[in-house]
């Protein structure tokens, strides 16, 4: 019998009653194991190159070095693996900057223990991952002035859109769709032009306001 591949995860908080917790929740999960902890954000710079975390779980609330610089610091490191920030606040700059800085997702540390498994899984399997409840305060922090709800899309725009926001390259989109990866390029680049938006994960997370409230 195949023993599953674990994801090694580094927890990152400065409470270590919730780094306890987090782990012991986590270690009762087969395909998820805790590699390391960290107390800030220096200490968890330190540990990436020995432990080579799949997954980062971040606070942002942290004295010193909070959340989001520290993962301008791992992105500046060249880290790759997944950085998720899990934390109590659901103010716009913070949820705006993390996406902006290339964060795999922004939870709330308010949600069940069963969807944070989730999402933890969804991001290492290349999904952008939000709380219940924050995609319209993303929406609203990552809009540019002009109003984007009313612009029109094709059928093929709205397919590639619902596939940005699943988290999928460019070429597991074209295959998806049918369609070459060179085409699908080319897809993003005139919705990203229409949108007036600036990267994937904006987006992203544009179809999830926009393309669920129009079923």
């Amino acid at each position: 019998m195949n023993t599953p591949h674990r994801h090694g995860i580094l927890l990152v908080d400065d409470h270590p009653m919730m780094r306890h917790g987090m782990r012991q929740m986590l270690e009762l999960e087969d395909d998820l194991h805790v590699v390391g902890e960290a107390g800030n954000g220096e200490e968890a710079l330190g540990l990436i190159e020995s432990l080579q975390p799949d997954l980062v779980l971040l606070d942002n609330n942290m004295p010193q070095m909070n959340g989001l610089e520290t993962l301008r610091r791992l992105r500046a490191m060249a880290y790759s693996g997944k950085v998720l920030l899990f934390t109590v606040s659901d103010a716009e700059d913070d949820i705006r900057d993390a996406l902006r800085l290339d964060a795999n997702g922004y939870l709330l540390k308010d949600m069940e223990p069963e969807l944070l498994i989730q999402y933890i899984r969804d991001a290492l399997h290349g999904a952008l991952v939000i709380s219940p409840g924050l995609t319209r305060v993303l929406a609203q922090a990552l809009r540019s002035p002009q109003p984007h709800a009313a612009v029109e899309l094709t059928e093929r725009e709205r397919q590639v859109l619902k596939t940005i926001a699943g988290g999928y390259s460019n070429k597991v989109i074209g295959h998806k769709l049918g369609i070459t990866e060179g085409t699908v390029k080319v897809h993003v680049k005139n919705l990203l032009h229409k949108l007036g938006l600036r990267s994937r994960v904006e987006a992203a997370v544009w179809a999830m306001e926009h393309l669920r409230q129009a079923g």
